[in-house]
C-alpha cells in the first residue's frame, strides 16, 4: 500500500513534526511506502490530495499542516477553504483524505498540538486515514 503525505510547509518546524508524527503512524500499522508532496501552504492542499487521488497511486493521503490566527480574515478563509476542500477529494474520488491541518490562534498552541504523545496531529491525521481504510475494506467499497 502506497500513502501520499501532503504537507504545507509554510511553518517550517511545525510541518517537519506533523509529517514525523504521520511518519511514525503509517511505520507502525505497515505501510512502507510514503511519498511526501510538498506545498506552500494550507490553501494548496486540497489539489495536491485531488493530483494524488486521481493519479491512482495512493491508498489514502493524509493532509498536513498549520493556519495561525493573525490580524486578518485571511485565517478563516484559509481554515475554512482548506477543510472543505480536503473533504470534497476524498467524498468525490473514494480515496480516504485526513485533515491533519492545526488551526490555533497561536504558535505555542500549534507547538503543543504537533509533538509526541496525545495531542500529536499529524499521527492522529495518519491514523484517521488507516482507520478510513480499514472501513473501506470491510464494506467492499471501491472509488466512485
Amino acid at each position: 500500500m502506497r500513502v501520499a503525505i501532503a504537507v504545507a510547509r509554510f511553518y517550517e518546524e511545525l510541518a517537519d513534526r506533523l509529517e514525523a508524527g504521520a511518519r511514525g503512524a503509517l511505520e507502525e500499522a505497515g505501510v512502507s511506502e510514503v511519498d511526501v508532496l510538498t506545498v506552500p501552504g494550507a490553501y494548496e492542499l486540497p489539489m495536491a490530495a485531488k493530483l494524488a487521488a486521481d493519479s491512482g497511486r495512493y491508498a489514502a493521503v493524509v493532509c498536513l499542516g498549520a493556519v495561525i490566527r493573525g490580524e486578518t480574515d485571511h485565517y478563516d478563509y484559509v481554515c475554512g477553504e482548506s477543510a472543505r476542500g480536503i473533504q470534497d477529494v476524498q467524498l468525490t474520488t473514494g480515496v480516504p483524505c485526513s485533515f491533519g491541518v492545526l488551526t490555533v490562534d497561536t504558535y505555542e498552541q500549534a507547538l503543543a498540538r504537533s509533538g509526541e504523545g496525545k495531542r500529536d496531529s499529524g499521527r492522529h491525521a495518519a491514523e484517521a486515514v488507516l482507520a478510513l481504510l480499514r472501513i473501506k475494506e470491510q464494506v467492499g467499497a471501491s472509488a466512485p
